[in-house]
């Protein structure tokens, strides 16, 4: 196994040895409702850590957290998971960042719902082709 193999099995052991499990069907459930996006094509191919894997990652960082919304993409040259994650009777989310070829946590910050809805529209207009009419 390599470096980044054994670094995911070890977070994700010690998830599981925290108790910090998640039912069968609510994993389930999370994934049909929130499905992994990329921000450009290819780029889940090039991850060495597979999605589920981030995920837990991200939601140990997050206690009593729901995934909201996920995205493979690259921030400042590094190929990262991003997570939305909701917590109940708390506003916005907490974004984790999770490098996609190691497994490390690369950041935990909180957006508040307005950013997040300016970060929406800020892609909206990124991914919207010239000289198309919406």
């Amino acid at each position: 196994m390599n470096r980044a193999g054994a670094n995911v099995a070890a977070a994700v052991a010690c998830v599981l040895s925290m108790g910090l499990t998640i039912p069968a069907a609510t994993r389930a459930q999370a994934r049909q409702d929130t499905a992994m996006k990329e921000a450009k094509p290819g780029l889940l191919a090039q991850a060495k850590i597979k999605p589920d894997s981030a995920r837990a990652i991200a939601l140990a960082r997050v206690p009593s957290g729901n995934v909201h919304m996920q995205e493979i993409e690259r921030e400042r040259g590094r190929l990262v998971y991003s997570f939305d994650v909701a917590q109940a009777n708390k506003s916005g989310y907490q974004e984790v960042l999770v490098d996609a070829n190691t497994g490390r946590v690369v950041s935990v910050k909180h957006e508040s719902a307005r950013k997040e809805r300016a970060e929406a529209r800020s892609a909206a207009a990124r991914h919207k082709a010239p000289g198309r009419k919406p």
